[in-house]
């Protein structure tokens, strides 16, 4: 049964950019498993890829065209302006949601007031549990992760400390912040931590809103009782002069500018 509503309580938005079957097939999937009411909010990214056709059989999806590729936060920040719902959640197109997931983020939040976004565990296609939460990075982290420091022991060990390989990812918990891919926030929280820092193009944005969240005094909740598969590839891995993997480092370098005077926050343990 198709849940769309005009009292929304989850708005649920999709970021394309020349990814408009990988959209469909989310789309699929949340008509087929969400039992809440919800909206759907497609952004386009200028991507002109027959986004209009690939959703028009879903009749009450809403589709925003931006006039120009901005960016992951820009575009989302673009739905996020028009959701109605009492919760938002951020999904991306390789996204598929799973049964029940999205109701158990809902409870989550309804009964844990002080938490201003939680976040599912997502799964790799083979179903293994995918890296997607970590720790607040240090300046040297963006080295071990996009060069040859980081195939070293001593590389390999910050990366498991960041990665939080020391934990089995199989119980509720507070952590720094988690991969963009998939995010739902509380109105309330929103309001008062703000939109996606826009300047960011691509990466990092989900790190910062995280770090805002944290300073404005809302938790960020782990929930592996929520599971989707993220059919993830890290597009800015491999050659470290790659145009993505600079971009990444640009937004890397923004990002500890940003926060240069600023102390991590102090979450409860």
């Amino acid at each position: 049964m198709d849940k769309t509503n005009d009292k929304p309580l989850v708005s649920i938005i999709i970021l394309n950019y020349k990814r408009a079957g990988l959209v469909r097939e989310c789309v699929k999937g949340i008509v087929r498993f969400v039992e809440v009411p919800y909206e759907i909010i497609v952004v386009d990214n200028n991507s002109h890829d027959d986004i209009d056709q690939k959703i028009s059989d879903f009749g009450n999806v809403k589709l925003i065209k931006a006039t120009a590729n901005r960016g992951f936060a820009a575009g989302n920040n673009l739905g996020i302006k028009q959701a109605r719902g009492e919760f938002i959640m951020i999904v991306n197109p390789d996204i598929a949601v799973l049964e029940g997931a999205v109701e158990a983020m809902v409870s989550f939040l309804k009964e844990n007031k002080s938490a201003g976004m939680v976040v599912p565990q997502l799964l790799n296609p083979d179903g293994q549990v995918q890296m997607s939460v970590m720790r607040f990075p240090n300046l040297l982290m963006p080295l071990y992760r996009r060069t040859p420091l980081g195939k070293t022991s001593f590389g390999q060990k910050k990366l498991d400390w960041y990665l939080m390989r020391d934990w089995d990812h199989q119980s509720v918990a507070e952590i720094d912040w988690a991969l963009g891919a998939c995010m739902m926030v509380r109105r309330e929280a929103l309001a008062e931590v703000g939109l996606m820092d826009e300047r960011y193009f691509l990466y990092v944005e989900d790190t910062d809103w995280c770090r805002r969240f944290w300073q404005a005094g809302w938790k960020i909740y782990y929930l592996p009782q929520a599971k989707m598969i993220h059919y993830h590839a890290r597009e800015s891995a491999g050659k470290i002069f790659s145009k993505l993997n600079l971009v990444h480092l640009l937004s890397w370098l923004k990002y500890f500018w940003k926060f240069r005077q600023t102390p991590l926050p102090k979450k409860s343990d």
